[in-house]
């Protein structure tokens, strides 16, 4: 078995050769972060992820979902975007829309049980960030409205329902769907323990005059310079008004959006990138730069699904793009990252290189304004084509990592310090024991292991962060990489992600 010495000065050697850069846990001033996004979309539109097929009974789609949270494990996540709201329905008992077809094959049928509230507590029993995924104006994957439940929103209130291209969407433009769409998705906000409110890259179809709302420009459009600018504004106020609702219903929550990945091209705008694909601000009337700058999400994500020097989107001239527009500002930055292509025949030839995504996140390193990543789907996170996915696990989760702190709630009051009650050898390990005093239960327990006593300063980092887990009132974990010698410390975590002091140390012998 050659040493980790040898092991590095190999892949040095490897990647010179190559000029690919060194993937993270080889560099030697990597200093793993102590918080991360690691993050996983588990879609539920066309049963693309979950459930993975219509008409499951409640126990099969409950232990489809436990299957999905074991990936997420698996890969060293610690967070999943859970789509709940795929076609203007429902993945729980809501007051405004139907239950999902998705979940029994048939629109408004009760599958028996409540997914969502399921989803939430496993996730959170997994020390997961449960992040609930609302699509906001799409109603459904085909055209006819005569085939909406009945008592759908959309049948009720025809005048909402604009088709188009085979599919069918609420009209953007009217004040009143944008206030039920908000009050539909502040349902499952103000009544389940979410952790995020997100949304998906889908606002108005594409700009074209084939999705046909003149009558709502005709009635709300004065005072703007044209179609495309009016209904811009549209986008800009469901965005806003959704922070507005968030901040005051449940303020400790997320709050973003992953947009396609090109704002507009430096051909079309000198603010934009330097790439000639689809621009979301003419397309989507997205203006999703203008969102970041004007502080009106907790975090972007954008789906950076191309390669490293693809044209025309070239992966390494975007993320330096959305470092740029992140920079100075209180938005996080997340990628969203193709786990999809990875591997996939009908790809390019970049995508079937092992380590073509592990690049992107090595890449990411150069950029402090990106705080992690989020793969798109499930289905192909666990299916790791080419080892692509285990890669870029192996190259950069070496360590666990907390999810990132919002800049809003950073200065909120931290957890209680914890106790480490033991830290004893056993045949399986070195048994760690933490245990919360006072009324507080955290949501985590980060575990650190030193060879000698630690400084505060060792805590910022992962360096020596040996395990991230549920939190308790109490909780036990063994590493079995301890042993005589080791001195172990416990800090808790909340459900924001702040951090406590450390507990004292205690010492192995």
């Amino acid at each position: 078995m050659p040493s980790r010495r040898t092991l590095f000065k190999g892949l040095a050697l490897a990647a010179a050769a190559s000029a690919v850069p060194l993937p993270a846990f080889a560099q030697a001033q990597y200093v793993p972060p102590l918080r991360q996004m690691r993050g996983m979309w588990i879609a539920s539109v066309v049963n693309i992820n979950w459930p993975s097929r219509p008409g499951l009974s409640a126990d099969q789609q409950k232990a489809e979902y436990l299957a999905w949270l074991d990936v997420a494990v698996q890969r060293k996540l610690n967070s999943v975007f859970v789509q709940i709201r795929p076609t203007a329905d429902a993945f729980w008992p809501s007051p405004y829309e139907p239950w999902s077809q998705y979940l029994t094959g048939t629109q408004g049928q009760d599958p028996g049980y409540d997914p969502l509230a399921f989803a939430v507590e496993e996730t959170h029993t997994r020390g997961l960030a449960f992040h609930a995924w609302f699509n906001p104006y799409r109603v459904s994957m085909q055209g006819d409205p005569a085939n909406l439940h009945p008592d759908h929103p959309g049948r009720k209130h025809p005048e909402w329902i604009v088709p188009y291209a085979g599919k069918l969407y609420y009209n953007p433009g009217l004040p009143e769907v944008r206030a039920f769409c908000q009050d539909a998705m502040m349902d499952a906000v103000t009544r389940y323990d979410i952790d995020g409110l997100h949304f998906d890259d889908y606002f108005y179809p594409v700009n074209t005059t084939a999705f046909d709302d003149s009558a709502a420009y005709a009635q709300y459009g004065a005072g703007f310079p044209n179609l495309a600018a009016w209904r811009r504004n549209n986008v800009d106020l469901m965005v806003q008004e959704m922070q507005q609702r968030v901040l005051a219903a449940k303020p400790g929550i997320a709050w973003g959006i992953s947009p396609s990945g090109i704002w507009r091209n430096r051909g079309t705008d000198p603010l934009g990138s330097d790439t000639n694909g689809g621009q979301s601000y003419d397309n989507l009337h997205a203006d999703t730069r203008g969102w970041v700058k004007k502080g009106w999400l907790d975090y972007i994500a954008p789906q950076l699904y191309w390669y490293i020097g693809q044209p025309p989107a070239d992966y390494s001239k975007l993320v330096p793009w959305w470092s740029d527009v992140a920079a100075g500002t209180d938005t996080l930055l997340w990628i969203g990252q193709a786990a999809y292509k990875a591997g996939d025949p009908a790809q390019a030839p970049e995508w079937q290189q092992t380590n073509e995504l592990s690049r992107h996140l090595t890449l990411n390193q150069d950029h402090p304004e990106i705080s992690g990543d989020i793969w798109y789907n499930a289905n192909d996170v666990r299916a790791d084509r080419l080892a692509s996915i285990s890669t870029a696990v192996n190259d950069h989760y070496q360590r666990p990592a907390l999810a990132p702190v919002l800049p809003r709630l950073a200065n909120g009051r931290p957890p209680r310090r914890p106790v480490l009650a033991h830290a004893l050898r056993r045949a399986s390990g070195v048994e760690v024991r933490a245990v919360t005093t006072g009324n507080e239960t955290p949501f985590l327990m980060a575990i650190f292991r030193f060879d000698r006593d630690a400084a505060p300063e060792a805590f910022t980092d992962a360096r020596n962060l040996v395990a991230v887990v549920p939190g308790g009132k109490q909780v036990t974990w063994t590493d079995p990489d301890g042993g005589s010698g080791h001195r172990y410390y416990a800090v808790a975590v909340d459900r924001a992600n702040r951090t406590s002091a450390p507990s004292r140390g205690f010492r192995v012998v």
